[in-house]
């Protein structure tokens, strides 16, 4: 039953997974067989990211891209003709502001559109093209708690994790048929690089630990399980869902 889980071989792509949670998952991916390619925007990040990859024995590949561009179908074609076909994506890019909602800048406003939903559509466009006429394929997007939650200073964040829950749903309905499981993984509060001034304010963690069920932050390795799952073959019947890792925060709504 534990090959159920493997991926031994599979070509897993990651978009924004030079640091944090994206190079994670990748990692991850990884120790369960797959190759994995590296995605970011900074050249020398994915560069230092594959590397770390290598050193630990796993096949990694970089591409420098930006996920969120109607031209990422050209780096998603250079991918499949380059290293072969794409079984796995996991929508990771993403990017966090905090302002007040009334003086929230509006240039932000349209980066965030782009960065956390046109990336997890166009990304996804472009490779389920390549994964409907094989008649098979994973996409796991990442959401967030607040795909169900709101805070205040981020609502437009909020705003961009809801429609990432429900663009997954509606990936579902229409490529399901195709033979693809397209997925989410909604992770509450994790310590990465993003978070590290939240994780060191010791008022937010303390409300953080009164306000979720385990009573802590997550480590962004807790998020590995729900990744393979999702990734491998073990949820061939699980589709437009999303699994919140959370410490049951969404629990308490």
């Amino acid at each position: 039953m534990l090959d159920l889980f493997r991926l031994d071989g599979a070509l897993a792509v990651v978009t924004g997974s030079s640091q944090g949670i994206g190079l994670a998952l990748a990692k991850g991916l990884a120790a369960y067989g797959a190759r994995v390619v590296i995605n970011g925007r900074g050249a020398e990040k994915v560069a230092q990211a594959v590397e770390s990859l290598r050193r630990d024995g796993y096949e990694a590949h970089g591409r420098v891209f930006d996920a969120a561009s109607p031209m990422v179908a050209s780096a998603i074609d250079a991918i499949e003709a380059e290293l072969g076909p794409i079984d796995i994506l996991v929508n990771n890019a993403g990017m966090q502001f905090r302002a007040p909602l009334e003086d929230f800048p509006s240039d932000k406003w349209e980066e965030l559109l782009k960065t956390n939903i046109s990336s997890v559509f166009y990304t996804s466009q472009a490779t389920a093209r390549h994964m409907i006429a094989r008649g098979r394929g994973k996409i796991i997007n990442i959401g967030s708690v607040q795909s169900e939650l709101g805070r205040p200073s981020i609502a437009p964040y909020a705003a961009t994790k809801g429609a990432v829950k429900n663009l997954t749903r509606g990936m579902c309905a229409d490529w399901a048929r195709h033979g693809l499981q397209i997925n989410g993984i909604g992770p509450g509060y994790f310590k990465t690089p993003l978070n590290q001034a939240l994780v060191d304010d010791p008022d937010f963690t303390g409300w953080l630990e009164k306000r979720t069920p385990a009573g802590r932050w997550g480590d962004v390795e807790e998020l590995i399980g729900a990744a393979v799952f999702l990734a491998s073959p073990a949820s061939s019947f699980v589709n437009g869902h999303m699994l919140y890792v959370d410490g049951g925060i969404t629990t308490c709504l």
